[in-house]
């Protein structure tokens, strides 16, 4: 808003500072400075401009703190994605002089639920529809007897999750349904968001701010200072919309010659990106579909590569070939595709698979398909690229566990890459991401990367806590990245490495490097587990129950325990030989080792990272 002479009472001069100050303050600035001048109205009779008697100034009313409602922000996070969102809407809240409380779910105190004014919940959703582990206890109370009464409770729920699970978002959907049940009024409908989550996590926290009637965000300190005639140099950040290119430095096979499996060794170069990272953290690539996946697509559909499509809201323009590169999932059927593939595809043996009552069906045919498969076995009638495009959702960026030290190698990172390669349905399939790596990425080349913060799987730097680390094949990437900073750091405790994988001579990832560092003391025990080489299968997890006794007594001394690998096998299992160690080692019953270890995650001294 501009103020000009001819509309206004003020002079040229008046005109021109107001119009400097107006465009220097936030919205909450305007609004209180015409409450301030309503009041000075309102208290001081109208002296027409002039000095009050003896020339003293008229002294300004006292400001009275307007009340606000006070809004508390609860996150429930697996890899940090949650958190990172709920620490967002906390600074716009905070930049529009909302007060507000931000707590993750396990460390919000539930007799507090009751006196919560305006509640947002940002959660993840984990495995079969359960709720990150960091949200486990907040959801057992407020879906038990205990849980209060909300009547004047708002609420609003952002729900994390990935479409092409059974149980997309069913964490947030539960808790924004039990919030109603309890009384609650939504001041915001819940939004669901599969991977692709930055448009649809905008919009929510835009409505959401929108209803507590707030101002727009603080202008940045760039056009003050431009205002001001001082130009600043920002530095570009790197974000996951706004990927960082990459060089690839090495490119690796770790494996010897006649293993089963291919796992790479990436290094990559971030000289110049800014980018900086914690063991723990995950590095994000923006991969690429296989080129002879999509022209074999093309080809079906008897399409032109070279047409042009939109392939985002902001009108981006990409040829067909190159948006079913780099833009769309391809190698991944979700039952939201299929019911919207059903209203384009106008082919009745579809419209049978997908209609109600066929959910066992229709689940058995995305076991292992992609689109490919779709187009082949239920042949769309006219179906044109813009439509196709429309129904895709956009390719999610693949996260890895960072195996190296930022301290120790401040301009690169290294990453522990497991080729996954498998034949279904009569044809040879393999990992989007990890497959271009293995064949068709070159030292040289450019990735597009992000860095991912891991805020629920953090290691102590300090000598007087003992550490116990658990990961099989490329599961022990991050212990790798702990070990290098912990040598960096020259600080020597008690390290306990648990590893596992098929076969000794072709499958110990790192073998040097392990035993350079229990030589040198940074690693204190090393326990492994190759489980093709013996008659009977051995894992980790038994070599876990061989030590029961040692293992315990450092669970007693306050040990951290972490878990990294796959999760419906291995994760599991080594949870169970857990409860089993405290029940032997320690006496406990069934039930009070599953309490034990409960409490060890509230204390964030047991962590996992699987997937």
């Amino acid at each position: 808003m501009q103020l000009t002479v001819m509309n206004s009472p003020f002079n040229q001069e008046q005109t021109e500072n107001l119009n400097v100050l107006l465009s220097t303050i936030t919205e909450a600035q305007k609004n209180w400075l015409g409450g301030y001048l309503a009041a000075i109205q309102i208290t001081d009779p109208p002296n027409n401009g002039s000095a009050t008697p003896g020339g003293a100034a008229i002294a300004p009313p006292p400001v009275v703190p307007v009340a606000t409602r006070e809004v508390t922000v609860l996150y429930g996070s697996e890899t940090g994605t949650g958190q990172r969102l709920a620490e967002e809407i906390n600074c716009k809240l905070e930049e529009k002089n909302i007060k507000v409380k931000l707590s993750a779910l396990d460390d919000f105190k539930t007799k507090d639920l009751k006196k919560v004014e305006d509640l947002l919940i940002i959660s993840a959703t984990h495995g079969e529809g359960e709720p990150p582990e960091n949200a486990i206890s907040f959801y057992e109370f407020l879906h038990s007897r205990k849980a209060p009464k909300l009547k004047g409770l708002r609420f609003s729920v952002l729900s994390l999750g990935d479409e092409s699970y059974e149980y997309f978002c069913q964490t947030g959907k539960d808790f924004d349904k039990r919030l109603e049940e309890l009384g609650g009024e939504r001041l915001h409908p819940r939004v669901d968001c599969d991977l692709d989550f930055d448009e649809p996590a905008a919009e929510w926290m835009e409505g959401v701010l929108s209803i507590l009637n707030e101002a727009e965000a603080v202008e940045s300190g760039l056009a003050v200072q431009e205002a001001a005639g001082t130009i600043v140099q920002e530095q570009q950040v790197f974000t996951r919309t706004n990927p960082f290119m990459a060089e690839v430095l090495d490119n690796l096979n770790l494996n010897g010659r006649g293993s089963k499996k291919e796992n790479r060794h990436l290094e990559l170069s971030l000289e110049g990106s800014n980018l900086a990272f914690e063991p723990g953290d995950s590095l994000g690539i923006s991969p690429q579909n296989d080129p002879e996946l999509v022209d074999q697509i093309i080809k079906q559909m008897n399409w032109d590569a070279d047409e042009t499509v939109q392939v985002n809201k902001q009108g981006e323009i990409r040829s067909l070939r190159e948006a079913l590169l780099s833009n769309f999932e391809i190698t991944r059927l979700t039952k939201p595709l299929l019911e919207k593939a059903a209203k384009l595809f106008n082919n009745e043996q579809f419209d049978i698979l997908v209609k109600a009552g066929q959910e066992e069906a229709l689940k058995a045919y995305l076991d292992g398909r992609d689109l490919l498969d779709l187009v082949k076995d239920y042949p769309p009638r006219e179906l044109s690229p813009s439509e196709c495009i429309q129904i895709l959702r956009k390719i999610p960026a693949r996260l890895y566990s960072i195996a190296s030290s930022y301290k120790a190698n401040p301009d690169e990172v290294q990453l522990t890459i497991g080729t996954v390669r498998y034949h279904t349905h009569g044809r040879d399939r393999a990992g989007v991401c990890s497959e271009q790596i293995a064949k068709r990425i070159e030292p040289g080349e450019l990735l597009p990367v992000y860095i991912h913060p891991n805020p629920n799987f953090k290691f102590p730097f300090n000598a007087e806590t003992p550490v116990i680390m658990i990961g099989p094949g490329t599961g022990v990437a991050p212990y790798r990245s702990y070990l290098e900073e912990l040598e960096e750091e020259d600080v020597k405790g008690k390290t306990w490495l648990f590893f596992g994988d098929q076969h000794f001579d072709t499958d110990f990832l790192y073998q040097t490097e392990w035993q350079r560092w229990l030589k040198d003391g940074v690693l204190t025990k090393m326990d492994v587990a190759f489980s093709r080489d013996t008659d009977q299968k051995v894992y980790v997890q038994h070599r876990m129950l061989e030590k029961r006794r040692e293992l315990y007594q450092w669970l007693n001394e306050g040990a951290h325990v972490y878990v990294c690998g796959d999760e419906k096998h291995m994760a599991n299992d080594v949870h169970q030989t857990l409860a089993t160690i405290l029940e032997q080692e320690g006496g406990l019953s069934h039930e009070e080792a599953e309490e034990y270890l409960r409490e060890m995650r509230k204390q964030k001294r047991y962590q996992r990272d699987v997937y």
